[in-house]
């Protein structure tokens, strides 16, 4: 493979820069964030319009039909702006269309994910904070011509925007009857909250689903095994939450490299003192370490997807902690000042603090990969 970006992906990266630098700059994120949407909908809309909203949804169904490669490019240019959008639970939404939905499923959902007339996002955690399969024990009970779900699904990403759930059940005890349906937010029994967050950029919230009836034609029909769907699309979260983490570490060493330019000490520059070079430097390759495993894991995405688990978890695993080191670095290269509001460094030390257990903190990924070895 190349590991270069393509002249296409370069164009795509230098718009969505200028786009987002127009239409989101620092200023309108923290405006947006304070909203009780936590996102603009006319900027979503023009997202939808610039055909950002189905960069890997097929061309038939209303997107662009790009590799997931193309969609790092947009993930890490909104992680760069820490763009408050629900756009990270919509692509996984419409991933898990594309996957698993027949084709009446992706004919109803994805030209409307495309076009941004409807958001969806994945149920999948209860009360375990483990993302393994075996946790999941919302079961689906027999009611007439379908299903009936009661239960609570906890840590959902843009509950309150959303306006359907991929929703992660068993039709029995076994592993293998692991499901994933679509359930529509408007549905009788079914509410959605957000609690607050460290990161206003960012919703999460709680799903209830109280004797809530879905129909067979809901239910995605997936692979033989739904296990192993439901364990690509959490290969799928890791990814993508590791590109936007790539997107805001490149932005975070960015503003922290500006102020030691910036701030004097003794005379000079603190920039000049091996005492900050060091970690500055620390941070960046870091960075670009672990932007490498992105690459090659969206690049497996679509070409190579047994070798997907490895580097969606090395991924995350080395994102998480890069992001956690340079947020509290940046902090501190900032002096006293960086945990101010009014410094835009705090906003992406705060976004570490999201990133950090979503879709699997650095430990979980670690140990999955020692099991993957069989050690």
């Amino acid at each position: 493979m190349n590991f270069g970006f393509t002249q296409e992906q370069e164009e795509l990266r230098s718009q969505l820069r200028r786009f987002l630098d127009e239409r989101a700059p620092m200023g309108e994120v923290r405006r947006i964030s304070e909203t009780e949407e936590g996102f603009c909908r006319a900027l979503w809309k023009e997202m939808a319009e610039l055909g950002f909203l189905g960069l890997t949804i097929p061309e038939a169904l209303g997107g662009s039909g790009l590799a997931w490669v193309d969609l790092v490019v947009l993930l890490e240019e909104t992680g760069r702006s820490l763009l408050p959008s629900p756009l990270l639970s919509h692509t996984l939404a419409s991933a898990a269309l594309i996957q698993a939905g027949n084709e009446a499923q992706q004919q109803q959902w994805l030209p409307r994910l495309a076009d941004g007339s409807s958001i969806g996002t994945l149920a999948f955690l209860e009360d375990s904070d483990s993302l393994a399969a075996e946790n999941i024990k919302l079961i689906g009970q027999p009611d007439g011509a379908g299903l009936r779900l009661a239960g609570q699904k906890r840590c959902v990403m843009d509950p309150e925007a959303a306006d359907f759930f991929v929703v992660a059940f068993r039709r029995g005890e076994g592993e293998r009857d692991l499901r994933l349906a679509i359930v529509e937010a408007d549905a009788p029994g079914v509410s959605a909250q957000a609690f607050p967050m460290i990161d206003a950029t960012k919703r999460m919230g709680n799903l209830e689903l109280d004797d809530v009836h879905i129909s067979e034609e809901a239910i995605l029909s997936g692979s033989a095994s739904g296990a192993s769907d439901f364990e690509r699309l959490l290969d799928a979260g890791a990814l993508a939450a590791a590109a936007e983490m790539g997107g805001a570490v490149d932005e975070a060493l960015r503003i922290t490299v500006e102020y030691t330019k910036q701030r004097i000490q003794f005379d000079r520059p603190i920039g000049q003192y091996q005492g900050v070079k060091h970690p500055l430097a620390e941070m960046y390759v870091d960075a670009e370490s672990f932007k490498s495993l992105v690459y090659y894991g969206a690049w497996c995405f679509d070409n190579r997807p047994d070798e997907l688990p490895r580097y969606a978890s090395l991924a995350k695993a080395y994102a998480t902690e890069a992001f956690v080191r340079t947020g509290i670095d940046s902090i501190q290269l900032h002096g006293a000042m960086g945990f101010t509001t009014a410094q835009d460094i705090q906003l992406y030390f705060k976004r570490s603090k999201w990133a950090r257990p979503i879709f699997g903190d650095a430990e979980t990924h670690y140990e999955r990969i020692v099991a993957m070895r069989g050690l």
